[in-house]
């Protein structure tokens, strides 16, 4: 079985689950964040969040510099992240998700946030983010956290839309790292 194959798909459950804090840093904790951004480069994707991948823990895997094979990582690894300020300018921003291959929507954030999140050392960093994909990432994969996906941002008729393309899609095959459809 590939690593795409972990990646859990919507509409499961796990993705509209509120994910229990990370209580210890240990040797399984960094396995799996080791394992989620083995996934992540698979699929291509600069995020990843643990319920997407059956695990309701509150660990992301962000990486908005790597860009295909061949090219830099630099991963960042976010234990229990927390939104500390969102602000800014809304801006619209075309996402997609791992978990909902073969389409983007267009989701308004606000364009600036600061996040802070324990490091796989139990250090306590802070990351700040504005008017990039670095911004728009942190607040999606924080937001898988909490059971929140991109969809659960649009109009009830956008997200109409969007859960038929996605449908359609996953119909046609689509893997995770794919784009089939925009709206």
């Amino acid at each position: 079985m590939g690593l795409l194959e972990d990646i859990v798909l919507s509409p499961n459950e796990a993705l509209c689950t509120e994910c229990e804090p990370v209580e210890t840093i240990d040797r399984e904790l960094k396995k799996l964040a080791d394992r989620m951004l083995k996934i992540m480069y698979a699929a291509e994707g600069c995020g990843l969040a643990a319920p997407q991948v059956g695990v309701l823990k509150q660990l992301v895997v962000i990486d908005c510099d790597y860009e295909g094979k061949g090219s830099m990582k630099n991963p960042y690894v976010l234990i229990n992240p927390k939104i500390i300020t969102a602000d800014g300018e809304p801006r619209d921003f075309q996402e997609g998700c791992l978990s909902f291959p073969g389409i983007n929507v267009t989701v308004t954030r606000p364009s600036h946030v600061v996040v802070q999140a324990y490091d796989l050392n139990g250090d306590l960093l802070q990351y700040e983010a504005e008017g990039n994909l670095m911004a728009v990432c942190l607040q999606h994969e924080i937001d898988h956290l909490h059971g929140k996906t991109m969809v659960d941002h649009l109009t009830p008729t956008k997200r109409a839309e969007a859960m038929r393309a996605y449908n359609e899609a996953l119909a046609a095959g689509a893997m995770p790292g794919e784009t089939v459809v925009e709206d």
